[in-house]
């Protein structure tokens, strides 16, 4: 067994409050400081006594830039206003920081009418209109081992104030935020090791290759802890994601996955601290239930999660098509997504993985050679060669090879207030010249409003393993789609509360053309609609019921409640006070 050595293994709790419209802590204090003994917060000094002194108060992302935080005068600093406004769009930066999303809406408490708040402008972090005369508010913790998360929810159970789970804040649907809740950090949790014979506790006779990640390890680092040992993890498409947290519970998307599955699909043990406080090991043999809920079960719904064990393939060779053009003609890009429409087909077939938004195309696959990659990119290369455009298809020896070459530059924005909505595409809407037709002509009615970010990162060639080995949770709706489609909307820093709720709207509405031409299909979990219609049917299709019984089971007090995860009581729940109402 290879184990690779983590200077900090720890995860960290965070105690937040939102006050207006932006994450806050309600103690004044200075950021860096420990909980201090106050009579109104006896029951925090409980809590801070029993995790040893490692509850902190939350520091506001965007203080440094600030003359007035949480309501009091401070002195701006004009250095770490600088450092933090040149890297306002790092993830590796924000990754660092408890109070940073990865989408900072998710900073703020969007349902407020009020004009304070803790964001920059993302267009030009700089401008000053973003932080002069404002009231910076924001909120932090630290903790170490499995009795601390124990502690957080014995804490809850008697306290009554609830609980949110932040691991690296990729967060669409603000699920790892919330006023007033007490938010355990997970990032800290960073050991991994690699097992070539790993069998499953309780099971016999049953071995797999693998790699065990703590929680909080994030893709970057785990694609190179693989290639140390020539192994290849499928994982998602940005260096920050938390692997072991929210991505593989959603089920997690890989570009890889046409061929190798979801992430879900992948994990052979959990190791989960229930809401129980029990901390429990999952996997095809024990706690089967359990197990099967947490692969694809989606958010913090059912647990937290400490660690979690995936299956790994040895390191392969993979070819990368690499296409981008600029339009000459107003019908041009219309014509290039038809055309992907008529190949997409073809292109799963042959493993194809990637992304295509506007006149550009990133596929991987590890099926062919070079020569059969380039034959069967052949109809997308010439009509990027007819615009002058530029393409590469070239072999790498290893998936992290080809991830350091063009992921940073190509992975989602983090910094800009972006929405997403989703919807899975099924393979019907490409095996007919009936269905390309229909999805050709909505794509090509939804361009004067956005250019859909398309991610064929399906399911499609992959073969679940038998019995409960390959059980997951997620909408059956994956294993029949080509295409995961989604389009998105922006926010700016200063919009007002009736911007947010059109752009809200907005996005709703186009995706539910989508919606209307794929009826029985789903969408994806990770990055759904905030305001997902049937959200049970898209995000879990016949596997709802039974997922809502083991949610019953296993956490009848819903201390672990999340925005439209399993279980959800409803907008109207004071947990979603900061999510707008529509």
């Amino acid at each position: 067994m290879v184990v690779a050595q983590s200077s900090l293994l720890a995860a960290l709790l965070a105690f937040t409050a939102v006050v207006d419209n932006a994450l806050a802590f309600a103690l004044p204090q200075d950021a860096d400081s420990n909980v201090t003994t106050n009579s109104s917060f006896n029951q925090f000094d409980s809590l801070n006594f029993t995790v040893g002194g490692r509850l902190k108060s939350a520091v506001p992302f965007e203080a440094p830039c600030f003359s007035t935080v949480q309501g009091e005068s401070r002195t701006v600093d004009p250095s770490a206003c600088s450092a933090l406004q040149s890297n306002y769009t790092n993830p590796l930066y924000r990754v660092t920081h408890f109070g940073a999303y990865m989408l900072p809406q998710w900073e703020t408490c969007q349902s407020s009418n009020g004009a304070e708040g803790c964001l920059l402008d993302s267009n030009d972090p700089t401008n000053p209109a973003a932080y002069t005369g404002v009231n910076c508010q924001l909120g932090n913790i630290e903790v170490k081992y499995v009795s601390d998360v124990q502690a957080a929810l014995s804490f809850s159970r008697q306290t009554g104030i609830r609980l949110s789970v932040k691991n690296k804040g990729h967060d669409y649907k603000g699920r790892s935020s919330g006023k007033d809740t007490l938010a355990l950090w997970m990032t800290g949790l960073r050991s991994m090791s690699h097992t070539s014979s790993f069998t499953p506790a309780s099971c016999v006779n049953k071995t797999y290759d693998v790699i065990t990640t703590g929680a909080g390890v994030f893709t970057q680092e785990l694609y190179e802890f693989a290639d140390s040992v020539n192994r290849t993890v499928i994982g998602g498409y940005h260096q920050t994601i938390g692997f072991s947290g929210g991505y593989f519970l959603g089920g997690g998307h890989s570009i890889l996955s046409p061929v190798y599955g979801l992430a879900a699909d992948r994990v052979v043990q959990v190791k989960v601290v229930t809401p129980d406080g029990i901390y429990r090991t999952v996997n095809e043999c024990q706690n089967t239930d359990l197990f099967f809920a947490l692969r694809g079960g989606g958010g913090s719904a059912f647990g937290v999660v400490i660690e979690s064990t995936h299956r790994v393939e040895p390191q392969f060779p993979i070819q990368a098509a690499v296409l981008k053009f600029t339009p000459r003609a107003s019908t041009d890009i219309g014509a290039w997504y038809t055309l992907t429409v008529d190949n997409s087909l073809q292109w799963a077939n042959d493993g194809w993985g990637g992304h295509i938004v506007g006149p550009t195309l990133i596929h991987v696959t590890p099926l062919l050679n070079n020569t059969e990659a380039v034959t069967s990119m052949q109809p997308a290369i010439d009509f990027v060669n007819a615009r002058n455009g530029s393409v590469v298809i070239q072999e790498f020896p290893s998936w992290l090879s080809f991830f350091n070459t063009f992921v940073p530059a190509a992975q989602a924005a983090v910094g800009p207030e972006l929405e997403l909505g989703t919807r899975l595409i099924p393979s019907k809407f490409f095996s007919t010249a009936e269905g390309r037709a229909q999805l050709g002509a909505l794509v090509n009615a939804t361009l004067p409003f956005a250019s859909p970010y398309i991610v064929p990162a399906t399911p499609w060639l992959y073969k679940p393993l038998p019995d409960a080995a390959g059980a997951t949770s997620f909408t059956p709706a994956w294993r029949d789609a080509i295409w995961h489609l989604s389009i998105k909307w922006q926010f700016q820093y200063n919009d007002t509360l009736a911007e947010r709720e059109a752009g809200y709207r907005t996005l709703s509405e186009h995706l539910q053309q989508f919606r209307d031409l794929t009826p029985g299909s789903g969408a994806y979990f990770n990055e759904g609609d905030v305001y997902e219609a049937d959200h049970e049917q898209s995000y879990w299709g016949e596997n709802y019921a039974k997922l809502l019984q083991i949610k019953s089971q296993y956490d009848p007090y819903h201390l672990l409640d999340c925005w439209q995860c399993v279980g959800w009581k409803g907008e109207t729940d004071p947990l979603y006070q900061c999510h707008v109402k529509l």
